[in-house]
């Protein structure tokens, strides 16, 4: 059958037949050339877009073209210097800083993470899990120069103002005995030397006479309770007595090595009677101040243990070369545990219920349920949440330039802190700075290479 064209108004060809009668002729393209309309649509995009593009390149591409540049010239920036800046900075401090930065790296995000996931999955059945969450995140809202604040209060040397020393001295005392007069000692002339931090008579004691040991360097306060020290008497079996008690009286006067009147006893003092080097009898002082040690100590020497003068303790130094990194690192975990803990609660409240009750089912305990089908379900997450953390902990400075002191600042220094300090801290030395910068810049390429391959994977399901 045949079919023709005929014209349906001006200018409008028809193609009439079977396959298409009455259907207007679609016009042919012009050799591939785009219509005006969508030359108009691209500029219009690419107008709203110049903007963005400007400030992109103003406030990112520049800047990291120019560091690079920058990195290798001298710290004046006329001197060409090649590496020897990158150099520097796997070299000295900037070791240092290289190490700890991956110490951070390897630590932080990995124990944040664990702990949010510990706290999603824990609070997941308890009624009063949304509050407990509620908790754990709100350190979120503190910034990090407030949290850097409140952590170098924590961290006090002295138990009386460091909140982790005095939970920690609390402990310790509590299953060690404290000493009972720390910062005694005896008179120059009292015959007692020192030896390490105890105190032995120079000469052996006997029976036919009390052993009198006075000290000082007591504080009035120590005493103000104690009993009025008392002279011993001698003992009736060959025992062997004495006194101890704080040789000094208020107000001046009385006599060296004599108990005086109104002179304060020392109880709980051990005394110990030593022969050849070792410990033969002991005794402890009486409220009175007065002690009796058995017929052995006939003959030897007697000695004032250094537990009864050690200095109180004051804890952990938390903030010393040693553990000024892992303490700075616990504060910071602190801070975003409760991230981490928000963003697996969501992925877990993702999870098909019939897959953990299937599993029940089968036999498997809530560990294996945990082990071998939650946290499978729950590695996309996870991966996020490291990376993201891994990420945000390369550029850590605040927590600690505010929370590691001066002396040990050398030892918890990181590269962005260096980088700080290096440029505009006082080094005036950009051409290393910029140099840090572009590692640290180098460090995050692989971490937005994982990311970038997961969003893509992401979309293709």
């Amino acid at each position: 059958m045949s079919s023709h064209v005929t014209a349906d108004g001006p200018g409008t060809p028809v193609v009439d037949g079977p396959a298409g009668r009455g259907t207007p002729e679609q016009p042919r393209s012009g050799g591939g050339r785009k219509s005006p309309l969508a030359n108009s649509t691209t500029w219009i995009a690419g107008g709203f877009l110049l903007p963005a593009l400007l400030l992109l390149g103003a406030l990112l591409v520049y800047p990291i073209v120019y560091s690079a540049y920058r990195s290798f010239f001298d710290a004046s920036g006329s001197g060409f210097v090649g590496l020897d800046n990158y150099a520097e900075v796997f070299s000295g401090d900037g070791l240092t800083a290289v190490k700890n930065t991956l110490v951070w790296v390897i630590l932080a995000p990995s124990i944040a993470t664990a702990f949010g996931l510990i706290f999603a999955v824990l609070t997941e059945r308890v009624r009063w899990g949304t509050a407990f969450k509620m908790v754990i995140f709100m350190p979120m809202a503190i910034s990090m120069l407030a949290a850097g604040i409140i952590f170098g209060l924590v961290y006090q040397q002295d138990p009386e103002r460091g909140a982790a020393n005095a939970v920690w001295t609390t402990v310790h005392d509590t299953f060690t005995d404290a000493s009972v007069f720390p910062g005694a000692r005896p008179r120059p002339d009292a015959g007692l030397e020192k030896q390490g931090g105890a105190f032995t008579t120079e000469e052996t004691v006997g029976a036919d006479s009390p052993a009198g040991l006075p000290l000082v360097g007591i504080p009035p306060a120590d005493v103000s309770d104690a009993g009025t020290a008392k002279e011993a008497g001698k003992g009736s079996g060959g025992e062997v007595t004495g006194t101890v008690w704080n040789d000094f009286t208020k107000g001046g006067g009385g006599r060296d090595g004599a108990i005086d009147s109104g002179e304060k006893a020392l109880p709980g003092i051990k005394v110990e009677a030593v022969k050849d080097g070792k410990v033969v009898a002991s005794a402890t002082t009486a409220d009175d101040g007065t002690y009796s040690l058995p017929a052995e100590a006939e003959g030897a020497q007697l000695r004032l243990p250094a537990s009864n003068f050690a200095e109180p303790y004051n804890g952990v130094d938390w903030l010393g070369p040693s553990l000024v990194t892992p303490s700075i690192i616990a504060s910071y975990i602190w801070m975003w545990a409760g991230f981490a803990m928000v963003l697996i609660a969501a992925g877990l409240a993702g999870i098909p219920r019939e897959l953990l009750e299937a599993a029940r089912m089968d036999g498997a305990n809530e560990w294996q349920v945990f082990r071998k089908v939650t946290v499978p379900l729950l590695a996309p997450i996870l991966g996020v949440v490291v990376v993201t953390l891994m990420i945000n902990v390369l550029k850590i400075f605040d927590l600690v330039y505010i929370i590691a002191p001066s002396a040990t600042q050398s030892d918890a220094n990181v590269l962005a802190l260096e980088l700080y300090l290096s440029s505009f801290g006082g080094g005036g030395n950009q051409g290393y700075g910029s140099a840090i910068a572009v590692v640290l810049l180098l460090l995050v390429v692989p971490m937005m290479v994982v990311n970038i391959r997961r969003l893509r994977r992401e979309k293709s399901r």
